[in-house]
């Protein structure tokens, strides 16, 4: 069995990584945000380069 669970968490304004011990308490954690970019009224777009971007720095963090 392993000895740690890792998740990501991918919001709408940030990344989130969190590791788990066998007990559920968190043993590390690392979040970074992402832009929002309003090319319109009542329209929100990100980045696909910038989250994959924040996605290997908060695991190479976390």
């Amino acid at each position: 069995m392993a000895d740690f669970v890792a998740a990501i968490d991918q919001g709408t304004s940030s990344t989130r990584f969190m590791v788990f011990d066998h007990a559920g308490g968190v043993v590390g954690r690392q979040q970074l945000e992402h832009r929002q970019i309003m090319p319109r009224a009542g329209w929100v777009e990100h980045s696909p380069v910038e989250i994959w971007e924040r996605t290997r720095s908060v695991v190479a963090s976390g």
